[in-house]
């Protein structure tokens, strides 16, 4: 026999769940094969609560297995098979690790337990959970399996062995072969009632505690040490429905012993107590003679999504990932509802097998108008289920007159063939289905973890080395600006500095010579020189020493405004030396010495009288002799003494004009001397200290450049492997997701969906 090409796409999506180290995938991914494998058609039966589940499942069985009437709800999962002979059995499965909890139906998802994404492959831990028998995640939004919106994680499950095969309460009828509905006599009864052909209580429970290999006649999963307990046909529906008040009271007897259960959720005591809260969760088993059971059917019956607590755990029988096909029943009296569509959209997004039953259609005139109402509401919501009117009712009358134009008129023959055509393409279409959607849920797990490393690998481009390589590079041309930076500042200030000291010596030497020339505009150099030569040494002294004591302190600004710009290095960049004024600056002044002045000796001053006279006693004699007078009288004695007087005094005048002008003409020629020498000292000065900052600032510079450039070395050779591995990790991730993705390709193409870019859900390289 040649395997199905489902089941390799299946398997090596195994494999590569292998690689990925997922455990738990492919613990999931066994169990879906092996439900896959299995010839069984297990039709999940699910809906709102009164709207004929139950007695859909009577009615496709011509046989009264679960409990319908006034005041009757199904409270835990019913799953019906083939049985060689009537029986009936209860289950319990206490809940794994005493957790008090189990899975609500839809709410199974692979992997779901594991905390986050993962590095696949050889780089992460080998270890991992394994996964209940569940069926993919489902969308966005709470889960309509519960009231209040929390889903429960699946949990591991193993299939125990047991025939758990339950009576019908009436004997079997013969089967319609174009139809599957069967025919009853006269003495039909609900469940519990004894009818003709029915077995003992005693019987069935012998027949229940036979041992059998797993799995059992039903295919029921249950978890753990799971107890079998044979139940009299006449209580099962009680249990079923609820009513019931215990059943280890003698009647019946467990077949497989075991560790009480644990956990939340309705049990029974096994010692005759009644239900017990908190024991695990339990399912019932019924097996009856049918030709549509005895070709692999297996129905399961639900109970109401509002009848029980949401919270409460439900048997794994029931879980929609077991299912081969899942069967929404709604009646026909109204239009399907929201919670409704939301359970549908749910399934849907996990389950490739979906078809919506509309029942009651005996009820409502115009019900074929409110099903094409709800057939649009189904292609509105994206919901590609088939929707298929019955009348159980109507079944049930054709099986009890064996009306076939009647049992045509419940449309339960096109329910049947959905089921057996099912049934028939399960190696085929249902598991090329099956494996397509599966498999997006899978992938989209193992790529999960490859895009979070993308991701991670991105954002290390701009915080790991190559950042680090960056920074230094900044460092770099941080410090090249302020090298050129401090040199301008340098030479500018020096600059300055020359040209401030130069004009602040000029102007104290000017005020020193104008306060010469005040003093020398009255005085007379040859009478107070000694005073005028201290002087002078003193105020030259201080204007040195003052254009000393400037040029050292903007020289010691200058210093600190370059060290200014080395503050970002979080060091101290001053010097250790500093600018003082010299202490000979009083030694290097030179003393004025006093210039060759004229003197007015006495000598000069008789000449020069004797000259003036001369012409004052010849102009009066003269003048004197027209009054005959002689020449020389005392008129003009007078006269000659008067003019001689007269030119002595302005001689003298004249000579100390003279004397003040060349000491006035000596002391700006002094000063001047002074001028140029000390100004060639301070321009000496700056000029040093210009030269000494600049060979510190630049020795500080060339250390900083070397740390800096070692830095950055250092970074790029981090940088240059860092992008090495990460490049070589991005074309392994790269690789990784190409060979998902085409795996992805496979297996939607085995559903004939053609998948173009971008709905590759996720699993592009660049995604």
């Amino acid at each position: 026999m040649v395997a199905p090409n489902w089941l390799d796409v299946l398997d090596e999506i195994v494999r590569v769940s292998g690689r990925h180290g997922r455990d738990d995938l492919i613990q999931w991914l066994r169990r879906r094969r092996a439900q896959l494998l299995d010839p069984r058609l297990r039709v999940l039966v699910v809906g709102e609560p009164k709207q004929g589940k139950s007695l859909l499942i009577n009615a496709l069985l011509n046989a009264t297995v679960c409990p319908v009437g006034e005041g009757i709800s199904t409270t835990i999962p019913t799953v019906v098979g083939h049985a060689e002979t009537p029986g009936a059995a209860l289950v319990w499965s206490p809940l794994p690790g005493g957790s008090g909890r189990s899975e609500r139906p839809g709410s199974e998802r692979p992997g779901s337990e594991r905390p986050g994404p993962e590095r696949p492959g050889p780089e992460r831990s080998g270890a991992s959970r394994s996964d209940g028998p569940g069926r993919p995640p489902s969308g966005p939004g709470p889960d309509p399996w519960s009231a209040a919106g929390h889903g429960v994680e699946p949990r591991p499950a193993s299939r125990r062995a047991g025939p758990g095969p339950a009576a019908a309460p009436r004997s079997p009828a013969p089967s319609w072969p174009e139809t599957g509905a069967g025919h009853t006599g006269a003495g039909q009864t609900m469940a519990g009632q004894t009818t003709a052909g029915q077995t003992t209580a005693g019987q069935s429970a012998a027949r229940v505690r036979q041992p059998s290999p797993p799995p059992g006649p039903l295919g029921t999963e249950v978890v753990g040490p799971a107890r079998r307990i044979a139940v009299p046909m006449e209580r099962i529906a009680a249990r079923i429905s609820g009513r019931g008040a215990g059943i280890g009271d003698g009647t019946g007897a467990p077949e497989t012993a075991g560790p009480p259960s644990a956990g939340g959720g309705r049990g029974s005591d096994l010692d005759g107590t009644g239900p017990r809260p908190g024991t695990g969760v339990e399912h019932a088993e019924i097996g009856i003679p049918r030709a549509l059971l005895a070709s692999g059917l297996v129905l399961i019956d639900t109970p109401g999504m509002d009848v029980t607590d949401p919270r409460r755990p439900i048997s794994p029988a029931a879980a929609p990932g077991q299912a081969d096909l899942v069967l929404l029943v709604s009646d026909v009296t109204r239009e399907l509802s929201v919670t409704e569509l939301n359970l549908l959209l749910h399934i849907a997004q996990s389950h490739a097998n979906v078809a919506v039953v509309q029942s009651k259609i005996d009820m409502v005139p115009h019900w074929r108008a409110v099903v094409e109402r709800n057939r649009q509401h189904l292609a509105d919501a994206g919901v590609a289920a088939a929707l298929i009117p019955v009348s159980a009712t109507l079944r049930l009358q054709a099986a009890r007159t064996n009306d076939k134009q009647l049992n045509a008129e419940s449309h339960f023959p096109e329910l049947i063939n959905r089921l057996r055509r099912d049934q028939a393409g399960k190696a085929d279409t249902l598991g090329r289905n099956a494996v397509a959607l599966s498999s997006r849920t899978v992938l989209e797990q193992l790529a999960a973890p490859l895009r979070a490393e993308l991701a991670v690998t991105s954002a290390a481009t701009r915080s790991g080395p190559i950042s680090k390589l960056h920074a230094a590079q900044r460092e770099v041309d941080e410090l090249r600006r302020c090298s050129q930076r401090w040199q301008n500042t340098l030479n500018d200030e020096m600059a300055d500095l020359i040209s401030d000291v130069e004009y602040d010596l000029r102007d104290r030497t000017r005020q020193i010579l104008r306060k010469v020339d005040e003093a020398f505009d009255t005085a007379d150099p040859l009478t107070g020189w000694d005073t005028f030569q201290e002087w002078l040494t003193e105020n030259l002294t201080e204007a040195a020493e003052a254009n000393y004591a400037w040029l050292a302190e903007r020289c010691g600004w200058i210093a600190q405004r370059v060290a200014g710009a080395f503050e970002r290095y979080g060091f101290d960049a001053l010097p250790s030396w500093s600018v003082r004024v010299p202490e000979n600056l009083a030694d290097r002044i030179q003393v004025m010495e006093q210039p060759t002045v004229e003197r007015f000796t006495r000598t000069q001053k008789l000449v020069t009288g004797l000259r003036g006279s001369y012409g004052g006693v010849l102009m009066f004699g003269l003048a004197t002799t027209l009054a005959g007078m002689p020449l020389i009288n005392p008129i003009s004695l007078g006269a000659g003494a008067l003019f001689g007087g007269k030119s002595v005094r302005d001689e003298g005048k004249s000579l100390l004009k003279r004397r003040q002008a060349a000491v006035k003409t000596a002391t700006q020629r002094h000063v001047d001397d002074f001028f140029l020498r000390l100004s060639k000292d301070t321009k000496d000065t700056a000029r040093q200290v210009q030269r000494m900052l600049r060979d510190h600032f630049s020795e500080l510079t060339e250390d900083l450049q070397e740390g800096i450039v070692r830095s950055f070395r250092n970074a790029k050779q981090a940088a240059e492997v860092d992008a090495a591995q990460r490049d070589q990790r991005q074309r392994r991730i790269a690789e990784e997701m190409k060979r998902l993705s085409d795996l992805y390709e496979r297996a939607q193409a085995l559903a004939g969906v053609a998948v173009v870019a971008g709905d590759r859900g996720g699993l592009e390289p660049g995604a």
